[in-house]
């Protein structure tokens, strides 16, 4: 069986563009706050994106800047009240667009805060198709069909 070169061309095109073009339609970000040892947002979180929907307290928010949020306030840095960790998504990211870690001032208090782009990138493993995956899997079938 032969294809023709255009039909081939067409569907190694859709196989780069449209994992790309879903993952930037629907960015969301993990959505939560735990003080102490209690609740479901501190460090490690282990839950997936499915665990997210079954956990109280624990969201999946639509973000429409795409940039998510961590936010770790300590007791050693002037928090009276114990440790807090928060997951949220911001309304913009910085204006360089780099994801990055660093101690900030957030509602009068010194706390230790990361902004990250991308669906769930503030709490949960990503796992997106890699464009090696696909790349590969495109040559395989050019290799059988030509």
């Amino acid at each position: 069986m032969r294809f023709n070169t255009g039909v081939i061309a067409v569907l190694a095109i859709l196989c780069v563009v449209l994992p790309r073009t879903a993952i930037g339609l629907h960015r969301r970000c993990v959505n939560c706050r735990s003080r102490g040892e209690l609740g479901s947002c501190k460090d490690p979180f282990t839950m997936n994106s499915t665990e997210i929907e079954k956990e109280k307290g624990v969201n999946a928010v639509t973000c429409a800047s795409g940039w998510c949020g961590k936010i770790l306030e300590t007791q050693g840095l002037n928090n009276e009240y114990g440790e807090a960790t928060q997951r949220l998504c911001f309304q913009r990211g910085p204006d360089d667009g780099e994801e990055r870690c660093a101690y900030t001032m957030w509602n009068y208090k010194k706390v230790y805060m990361c902004l990250c782009f991308g669906d769930l990138c503030n709490g949960t493993t990503r796992l997106n198709v890699t464009y090696g995956l696909i790349v590969t899997t495109l040559a395989v079938l050019l290799r059988r069909f030509v």
